[in-house]
């Protein structure tokens, strides 16, 4: 979310030498200002700047101070925070200790009353409309299957997903349309096609069969639901993970948002910032941390109770999966949620007692509250689904916010986010390489 601020080598070698001022490079001003390294000579012809030649070179420095003051004067600066870090503009999602919402209305509740098309458009929109459902034209679907379908078969759902995002982009050929009816039109294409290229689940893995997408008006849930698990859907089931997704579709900038805005500020096409965003959301951090939930819910099932499992996990050292989250106080609000729907499902009684218990015991050590991948862990438990199940419905899910996101960051200076590195390493300039002789045996060639 954020990046480590650094002014680059004229401001460290002035700060190590102790002097009044520090000093940037045009390049670092420019960044500064917002603007092209043009504007900050066009400052300074207008007095508005004042720059000093680089001694023995042909360079400009500038006044880190008196580039702040301009910067401030003008306004074209990115809104930065206390300690410097680039600060995004969002209108999507804001989280308070307790809740979070959507465009200022209430997530939990758009959640409760509204399936995930609808959130969704609510989210890139700011219009709610009723009853709306996406579908994946017949050329995207056919190559996005066809390609997931040659990948081994122990590849995870998030591998053929990305496959899936790739392939599909190769079919649309307006993908680099960036504007919002352009960037819509590829968003409601490839969630529905992110699904359907997903093997069916209990069916051999190259086949993902049409599904519920054969029939008429099937909501996205209805389609993922078959994805997951061989058991059957009735009306309960299907609000819980139609609930789940609507609730996931964005967190403000969690880190594969955060991704998928870098891919955006390139200007890349609605399906590469997805793929961006898959690619982070993969980390056991993120995205896959539902999947060890499940494992642990499931051995407390199995078990009889979560007191062994909390022990074997305190024993080795590792976090109680599905616990704890930096932006809540208490429980995290999804899972509440899903935790109300749950419980009014039967059939969820054995993996809600368990969550429950992995809550209770945990406390006595530390005050931890359930997080939204324990109410994940609860759904894939209780219906039989894979452990890897939370982790797909959280990457579908959140494509629609990665969509958002990047609609907001196409009307943004392209490439502003450009951190300068902080360089450690030796001083050039430094001889050529020594080269390593080639051990015997590996190919290269004879002395």
């Amino acid at each position: 979310m954020t990046h480590d601020s650094a002014h680059g080598s004229g401001t460290r070698d002035a700060e190590a030498e102790g002097t009044a001022a520090p000093r940037l490079t045009t390049r670092e001003a420019a960044e500064r200002l917002g603007v092209k390294p043009e504007t900050v000579y066009a400052y300074v012809s207008r007095g508005q700047l004042s720059s000093r030649r680089t001694p023995g070179g042909r360079g400009s420095t500038f006044d880190a101070a008196e580039v702040d003051a301009l910067a401030r004067r003008t306004g074209r600066r990115e809104p930065s925070s206390p300690g410097g870090d680039l600060v995004f503009r969002t209108g999507i999602t804001l989280i308070e200790p307790d809740r979070y919402f959507f465009r200022g209305v209430d997530a939990t509740e758009l959640a409760r009353h509204h399936g995930y098309e609808e959130v969704a458009e609510w989210i890139w929109t700011g219009e709610l409309r009723p009853g709306i459902r996406f579908t994946a034209a017949d050329e995207s679907l056919a190559a996005a299957r066809r390609t997931a379908a040659a990948m081994p078969r122990h590849s995870s759902s998030t591998d053929r997903l990305r496959a899936a995002a790739a392939a599909a982009a190769s079919a649309d050929p307006l993908r680099f349309d960036l504007s919002p009816e352009g960037v819509l039109a590829s968003a409601r294409n490839l969630i529905p096609t992110l699904v359907g290229a997903l093997p069916m689940s209990g069916a051999p893995e190259d086949e993902a069969g049409e599904g519920a997408r054969g029939r008429a008006g099937a909501s996205l849930a209805a389609q993922l639901w078959e994805k997951l698990t061989a058991l059957p859907a009735d009306a309960a089931s299907l609000t819980v993970l139609d609930t789940a997704l609507a609730l996931l579709a964005d967190h403000d900038l969690a880190a594969s948002t955060l991704a998928a805005r870098v891919a955006a500020s390139t200007h890349a096409h609605p399906y590469a910032v997805v793929s961006a965003g898959l690619g982070v959301l993969e980390g056991p951090l993120h995205g896959a941390a539902s999947g060890p939930a499940h494992r642990m819910l499931s051995e407390a099932v199995d078990r009889g109770g979560a007191a062994p499992v909390v022990a074997d996990h305190l024993r080795a050292g590792r976090r109680v999966p599905g616990l704890g989250h930096r932006l809540y106080k208490g429980e995290d609000p999804r899972a509440s949620v899903l935790f109300a729907l749950l419980d009014a499902v039967p059939q969820a009684a054995p993996a809600m007692a368990a969550a429950r218990d992995v809550v209770a015991t945990t406390a006595r050590h530390t005050p931890l509250h359930a997080n939204v991948d324990l109410a994940l862990a609860v759904l894939s438990v209780t219906y039989g689904m894979p452990a890897e199940a939370g982790e797909t419905v959280f990457a579908v899910s959140r494509t629609a916010g990665w969509i958002a996101h990047a609609m907001e960051e196409y009307t943004e200076r392209p490439l502003r986010m450009r951190p300068s590195g902080q360089y450690t390493g030796p001083r050039p300039p430094q001889p050529l390489p020594v080269p390593l002789p080639v051990p015997k045996g590996t190919g290269g060639a004879a002395n």
